[in-house]
């Protein structure tokens, strides 16, 4: 008999934490309308509202990704919801994703992480809504566009320059963001397709991140002290490189490992000026967010539109900064 007792209590409390999920989650679509409603205070409401759901809201790069989005509010008849999780989680943005959905939006604008996001994006264009994919692409699914960097190609410039700068002589550590995010994947496969022609380069080890400095940092150390024949090493998210020159002056190493890395962050940047990072691939986040809106708006209207969007990237080395600029402030 107390066993039947804890069963009901057990299945009551599983029903209280169902409901309280289903409440939350319902309560969080209502605010995209909510937000719409609120965010133009005057007497008529913008034509359209799109969605774009980013990888990660508390890091520079998709807050540049974010502010080129949003700048169209003030040329174009439309507003844009930004969201996204506070750090790299693709459940998070599935979760968004169908909230954007249910909340029947114009068009969403979607990182593609993996191959769970296929489906969900053919939901929502199976709901009549129209999908763009941005930085990370789908190509299998129903989406419209892509615009983004070319990451195969990011990675073959990486390759090329380790190749350059080391006249071809290096044994190399790779530390990537996700070996399960699709753009770290081909930025990988880029930078192999480059560098395994070259006898006198050797890949001796390649651990992940999770996109975080601290990880990027121990994975960098713990590869380190494993093969202290490294001489070079490939970051492929923002935070990899960073964290490879910490583990290498934890190490004594600073000075001795050429490092490539990505995205002009200011941490980035400061450690290309001071020489401890010798070359960042450059992309073009302000611009992907820009322009993502503009293709939407081309979707919607019938325009003719190019599937494919790359933009630029670029190896910026120590000596270039004398003539750089921040991309965003040459974009309309």
């Amino acid at each position: 008999m107390k066993r039947i007792s804890y069963l009901y209590i057990f299945l009551l409390v599983l029903f209280i934490v169902g409901l309280a999920f289903s409440f939350s989650f319902y309560k969080k679509a209502d605010t995209y309308d909510e937000r719409l409603t609120n965010a133009r205070p005057s007497s008529s409401l913008p034509t359209y509202h799109f969605s774009l759901i980013g990888e990660e809201m508390d890091h520079d790069y998709w807050r540049l990704v974010g502010d080129g989005a949003k700048t169209t509010e003030s040329i174009y008849d439309v507003f844009v919801e930004y969201d996204g999780p506070n750090r790299s989680n693709p459940e998070e943005q599935l979760e968004l994703l169908d909230m954007a959905i249910k909340s029947k939006v114009d068009g969403i604008i979607v990182q593609a992480l993996n191959e769970d996001f296929t489906p969900m994006i053919n939901k929502a264009v199976d709901a009549g809504i129209p999908v763009i994919t941005i930085d990370t692409d789908s190509p299998t699914s129903l989406r419209s566009a892509y615009i983004g960097t070319d990451n195969y190609a990011a990675g073959q410039l990486a390759g090329e320059a380790l190749v350059k700068d080391t006249d071809g002589e290096a044994t190399v550590g790779i530390i990537t963001g996700s070996f399960d995010n699709v753009h770290h994947q081909l930025r990988i496969e880029g930078f192999k397709n480059i560098v395994d022609q070259i006898e006198g380069i050797r890949i001796v080890g390649i651990d992940e991140s999770n996109i975080t400095g601290v990880e990027a940092e121990e994975k960098a150390y713990t590869m380190l002290a494993e093969h202290n024949e490294i001489t070079a090493f490939y970051g492929t998210s923002s935070f990899d490189a960073s964290g490879i020159v910490a583990a290498a002056n934890s190490l004594n190493l600073q000075g001795n490992l050429y490092v490539i890395g990505f995205d002009t962050l200011d941490e980035n940047i400061d450690l290309l000026k001071n020489g401890e990072i010798d070359v960042l691939i450059e992309q073009q986040p302000y611009e992907m967010g820009y322009r993502s809106i503009e293709i939407m708006l081309d979707i919607i209207k019938d325009r003719s539109i190019e599937e494919i969007n790359h933009t630029d990237a670029t190896a910026i080395r120590r000596v270039d900064l004398a003539d750089w600029t921040r991309p965003k402030d040459d974009t309309p």
